[in-house]
């Protein structure tokens, strides 16, 4: 069960564009992708409402959006980073430092609220604005320099807290933030909205804008792409930045949730975040991907872990399947890719 996702490539800003007809299939296959990706998730509900009535509740659909918030608000940072062709390992540790950080801000200094909820989103921006320099200017394979950059920000989060939880108890509006009802009459909490919202900001940058079109470039051909003139390094730093806006917004919408920031939590996140987008089917060899794809993977992550837990499957049982699910994934991008380069 792979889905797939909208392909665009970009073989350099100044290259000449595909003839008339390679773009229309490209286009048709492209929609036919992600329609695809979607007819799965559609699917994957059906059939967890058939096993089990409960499911399609609206509580336990709202439990799925909420639950897929975090995740997917990482994942859409993350898929700026994998269209390079790069990684990003720290973003589960660094959303926990940047929720530190929030209780930092509104707890222990005591700032208004608006500014806690920005300090914790630039701090995010900060450690990507790390990692990107390090990738690009010191030359370290983005695997390593994050790698290091997971360890960094996990012992960063637990000196700086004391090892000991940050509860907002003095801001009690910080609650409010993701568990919130900004909609009368919606029982769906601002979480999610955010969400979709942080959803339309990545695809508007990815689809119409030069930012978008030196990221796909440069995961295409980063060589053409610095030979047509555009500095490569500062656009992957940028990228890199971008995608800690993302991780710094999950880290407070994770504090909010909880109320308190948890200098322990973290690890794991980077590798559910990496999956969806995987799933959404964006390619691990970068230069193609989209976020309307890496929306429905998450998606497809939460309604399958939900689904399995409803119908009682044990939790050792449900890593096995969801891994399963990221390899086939990961073999139907390599297959799609292959006939792509042999047409």
């Amino acid at each position: 069960m792979s889905t797939t996702t909208t392909e665009t490539r970009a073989a350099g800003p100044t290259a000449s564009g595909p003839p008339q007809r390679t773009g229309l299939l490209s286009r048709l296959r492209s929609s036919l992708q992600q329609m695809l990706a979607f007819v799965s998730l559609i699917v994957l509900i059906i059939f967890f409402t058939v096993a089990n009535p409960d499911f399609a509740s609206v509580s336990n659909i709202s439990g799925i959006l909420l639950a897929t918030a975090v995740i997917g608000i990482l994942a859409l940072g993350t898929t700026f980073v994998i269209i390079t062709g790069g990684i990003d390992l720290s973003i589960g540790t660094g959303m926990t430092l940047c929720s530190v950080m929030v209780g930092v801000f509104l707890t222990y200094w005591g700032l208004p609220l608006w500014v806690g909820v920005l300090g914790g989103i630039t701090f995010g921006a900060l450690i990507g604005l790390v990692n990107g320099s390090v990738i690009s200017f010191l030359g370290i394979p983005p695997f390593i320099a994050t790698l290091a950059m997971m360890m960094v920000a996990q012992g960063l989060a637990l000196v700086i807290s004391g090892t000991k939880p940050i509860y907002f108890t003095e801001t009690p509006g910080f609650f409010n933030v993701a568990m919130g009802r900004s909609i009368p009459g919606l029982v769906i909490p601002n979480a999610v909205i955010i969400m979709f919202i942080a959803a339309i900001i990545a695809w508007v940058l990815l689809s119409r804008t030069v930012f978008g079109r030196y990221t796909f470039s440069i995961g295409s051909n980063a060589e053409a792409t610095a030979l047509s003139g555009i500095n490569v390094r500062r656009w992957q730093v940028i990228v890199y930045t971008v995608a800690g806006c993302f991780t710094g917004l999950a880290g407070v919408i994770m504090a909010s949730r909880l109320s308190s920031a948890q200098p322990g939590q973290g690890m794991g996140y980077e590798l559910e975040a990496i999956a969806a987008v995987i799933i959404g089917g964006t390619s691990l060899q970068g230069g193609k991907g989209s976020i309307i794809g890496t929306v429905i993977g998450a998606l497809i992550m939460s309604v399958l872990t939900n689904g399995l837990q409803i119908m009682s499957i044990p939790q050792e049982w449900q890593k096995v399947v969801v891994g399963v699910v990221i390899l086939i994934a990961v073999f139907v991008d390599m297959v799609r890719r292959k006939r792509q380069e042999s047409t």
